[in-house]
């Protein structure tokens, strides 16, 4: 047996030395001290202090991982990633986790929804990019699948709106053909596979409209124009055409304008 013959205040609020015998034995925190009503003068066994340093161990894991859930949600993989980062012990990480998970505050079942809701809200990511994301946080591939197989096509559509926003700008300018290519291309990028992106493309609020569409084909066919207009006819034309055609408009289109009847010759050579 051991007795306490001293207990002193660290630098380190709510941490204490505990003086064994007369000598240094180990720290605990305020919690510890109050739950084994460590006193000077108090008679520990080897046994106690084993439990001493277990239960001050395990109360530090669970207040690291209160305090670093404070700040946003986290995985339950997160959180035992940040305990070992702080020299905590996998067995104190594991007891703080089952601890927190107990208690409701650690599920990540609750925490995909969470970031799904999220996203949906205000975020601009698909369905791939969120498993993936989901999948580096540690989240269990099943949960992912099954939650995000959950969400409504309709919810999909409000976060491709936002996704391709800033290309409002773009129509006119291309023609319908491109400017789909263009949008599904973004929509990919941002994690959304092409299946859903055909659908959501269908149900966008802009879309160039014939009036557009004609607009487009005279930028492009202005540009071709600058491009080719050194060539002789036949070739400029030929060469013109292949242009149109490579950025989406059709047959019909190309040949109303090398007609002149989206844009005369005459207004051409003026460029």
């Amino acid at each position: 047996m051991a007795i306490i013959s001293k207990i002193s205040a660290q630098r380190k609020p709510g941490r204490y030395n505990i003086f064994l015998d007369g000598k240094y034995a180990f720290s605990a925190s305020e919690k510890t001290v109050a739950q084994f009503i460590l006193l000077k003068g108090k008679e520990i066994s080897d046994q106690d202090i084993e439990k001493i340093k277990r239960f001050d161990l395990d109360a530090k894991a669970s207040d690291l991982a209160a305090h670093f859930l404070s700040y946003e949600p986290r995985s339950i993989y997160e959180v035992v990633q940040y305990l070992l980062q702080h020299d905590i012990s996998s067995e104190a990480a594991e007891a703080a986790v089952k601890q927190l998970s107990d208690l409701g505050f650690l599920d990540d079942q609750k925490y995909v929804q969470l970031f799904l809701k999220n996203n949906l809200r205000v975020g601009n990511d698909g369905p791939k990019s969120l498993a993936r994301k989901l999948k580096q946080k540690g989240v269990d591939a099943e949960i992912i699948q099954n939650e995000i197989e959950a969400i409504d096509q309709d919810q999909w559509l409000q976060v491709a709106q936002r996704v391709i926003k800033s290309m409002k700008h773009q129509v006119g300018k291309y023609s319908e053909r491109e400017f789909q290519q263009k949008v599904k291309t973004k929509l990919l990028s941002h994690g959304f596979d092409i299946g859903l992106a055909n659908i959501l493309y269908e149900q966008l609020e802009f879309k160039p409209s014939e009036d557009e569409q004609m607009e487009a084909l005279k930028k492009q066919g202005i540009r071709a124009y600058k491009r080719f207009r050194h060539f002789d006819e036949r070739e400029r034309n030929m060469k013109i055409k292949r242009y149109l055609f490579s950025h989406g408009f059709s047959s019909n289109e190309i040949e109303a304008f090398l007609n002149g009847e989206v844009i005369s010759w005459d207004e051409l050579e003026e460029y």
